[in-house]
């Protein structure tokens, strides 16, 4: 019988020990009797999306590692600089990994210097999944619809403010992907994370924002705000009468927040093997995917070389749009 302990340490980086015993009889044989604990990094705060996610699939992440322990450790700052750097200079051993999501490929494009090159001193694991993003505004807004608000921007584009969770964010990104397929120019204004900006756009504050449907499920339900429309290429379960942007006339919007599981470069392959299939199996099992579909997060692992090919094609996708919306950050 395995049995997990799950502890919470008291520090700054908000770390979680989850600690897998070992298996007994002769399921024993698939945990290496040298076995270190993996530490898993998220360059976010706790709370987020992703260290939401990785809570939730961690017990069962450690039963498909065979009852090898991990550690889920936050180390957020620089958008998600801080702790990618982490990653990054460990060492190649498969006892350091991390989750990542957008901002990973966004920040090339953003920060004037980049302390590591966030394709190539990487080892893709998997893209696990992503959350939708959901295009949604002030009820005060006399828009429904992607085309009512297109019109509504067009005929008074100084009149409305779009908010965002910080300057050079995958939200800004988002509501910039928007601006530029309806062809109206519309007053950007960051804050410092999610929670501020919802709040301000329920007060009224600001109008109109992108953020991911988990964080304003609760606003949609009570009508304090209103969604437009999911911005991917898919519809959620929990709002099927809501169309995508796309489906509204706008083809170009496509973007959601992803999320996936690296380890520093040169990972030996038989370890990338491991390690993705652990991850995949993590996943698959119904308390995870109940976690899952309880937070909107679609999950469809990639394979590692797929995985690789998504990032490089992320960055290249980013790199045009922060040019096009002149993002930089210093």
């Amino acid at each position: 019988m395995q049995a997990t302990a799950i502890s919470f340490q008291p520090h700054r980086r908000a770390a979680l020990w989850l600690a897998g015993l070992a298996l007994c009889g002769a399921a024993a044989t698939t945990v290496r009797a040298n076995d270190k604990p993996i530490r898993m990094v998220l360059p976010v705060g706790a709370g987020s999306g992703v260290d939401t996610i990785m809570r939730a699939a961690a017990p069962q992440l450690i039963k498909a590692l065979g009852g090898q322990s991990v550690v889920i450790e936050n180390l957020p700052g620089a958008g998600g600089i801080t702790g990618a750097s982490v990653i990054v200079r460990a060492p190649a051993d498969g006892l350091t990994l991390g989750v990542v999501s957008n901002n990973h490929v966004v920040n090339p494009s953003v920060f004037k210097k980049m302390p590591f090159d966030a394709v190539g001193d990487i080892t893709p694991i998997t893209v696990v999944g992503a959350t939708p993003f959901v295009l949604v505004v002030n009820p005060k807004v006399a828009a429904k619809n992607a085309k009512e608000l297109q019109a509504l921007l067009k005929a008074k584009p100084d009149g409305y403010n779009y908010a965002s969770s910080g300057n050079g964010t995958i939200i800004h990104l988002a509501g910039a992907m928007f601006m530029e397929a309806a062809g109206v120019d519309v007053r950007h204004i960051p804050y410092k994370g999610v929670g501020p900006m919802v709040t301000d756009m329920v007060s009224g504050q600001v109008e109109i924002g992108v953020v991911a449907l988990p964080a304003v499920q609760g606003q949609l339900k009570s009508g304090a705000l209103r969604a437009i429309g999911i911005m991917g290429k898919q519809r959620v379960a929990s709002l099927p009468d809501l169309p995508t942007i796309a489906e509204q006339g706008f083809p170009d919007v496509d973007v959601a927040g992803w999320f996936a599981v690296v380890g520093p470069a040169k990972l030996p392959p038989a370890e990338v093997k491991r390690l993705h299939a652990a991850v995949v199996a993590a996943f698959a099992m119904p308390e995870t995917k109940e976690a899952m579909a309880k937070q909107e997060n679609i999950i469809n692992p990639m394979a590692p070389e797929a995985s690789l090919q998504f990032f490089k094609t992320e960055q290249e996708r980013y790199a045009r749009l922060v040019k096009k919306a002149g993002v930089t950050v210093e």
